[in-house]
């Protein structure tokens, strides 16, 4: 949820906003249809106003909620957030659709998306390993099984046993409603394990494919996957340098008082 609210207008809360009569918000973007946790981020919030009313903002909590979650089994913080950020006041959806990295994309796409945050190749491939934990919509990788080049095919980049058990929990390219673990190997583990799956050809999107196609990306992959405690380190400072982007600080923006809803 973090990185889905910052690559929209910066690291400002915005991807929390519920739609209204007249705007179709982030959240109720295609992109963000399979990002929840937002009842936690409101429940967070609500206590933290208990105590110290008008002070913290939804993309601070959202920020620090972020590194919690990555952080919870190492009994410590991996990283320290820096907070005073505010929150944003707009959410489009049109926006989302438009900045947010596809499942679809090549790594070119992929390249041309991160460099408009500030991001750089290494990034890419470090938070992609967030694809650890989580899981996937059929709906977001199944013309790899059906239709990858528009003639009934299927990926070939894409390990084939792999691919026949997908085939047996996505029955059809209309499948909008089933799901997978992204990283069949640790679903519910924050590990490198989903640089294996990479390696594997078991990536579940074209995105994480996409990896091994370039020969920068590929020797990070091989890197992290050789050394975990590599990766927990570079996971932590791409996720600072993420956290920074396009903040509101000052008077620009607002503290809101509750995330789903402007002051």
């Amino acid at each position: 949820m973090h990185f889905h609210d910052c690559f929209v207008r910066g690291c400002d809360g915005s991807v929390l906003l519920n739609s209204t009569a007249n705007n179709t918000a982030e959240k109720d973007s295609i992109p963000n249809l399979t990002v929840s946790g937002f009842d936690v981020i409101d429940d967070i919030k609500a206590e933290v106003e208990k105590k110290c009313p008008n002070v913290v903002s939804c993309a601070d909590v959202l920020a620090l909620a972020a590194r919690d979650a990555v952080s919870f089994k190492f009994r410590k913080p991996l990283w320290k957030v820096y907070t005073g950020r505010r929150d944003g006041r707009v959410s489009r959806s049109s926006e989302a659709l438009a900045n947010l990295p596809s499942p679809f994309s090549n790594f070119t796409v992929l390249v041309r998306n991160f460099a408009n945050q500030g991001l750089n190749i290494h990034d890419l491939v470090v938070l992609s390993g967030g694809h650890t934990i989580g899981v996937g919509h059929c709906n977001t990788f199944s013309n790899r099984l059906y239709n990858f080049t528009g003639r009934g095919d299927q990926d070939p980049s894409l390990n084939a046993t792999y691919a026949a058990f997908l085939k047996t929990q996505c029955r059809s390219l209309n499948d909008t409603t089933t799901f997978v673990p992204m990283d069949p190997g640790s679903v519910l583990k924050f590990d490198n394990n989903y640089y294996l799956t990479v390696k594997q050809h078991k990536g579940l999107f074209q995105s994480d494919a996409a990896l091994l196609t370039n020969n920068v990306s590929r020797h990070i992959v091989h890197k992290l996957l050789e050394d975990e405690e590599k990766f927990f380190e570079e996971f932590a400072e791409s996720m600072k340098k993420m956290g920074a982007i396009g903040v509101l600080t000052g008077n620009a923006g607002e503290i809101r008082k509750k995330c789903f809803v402007v002051n």
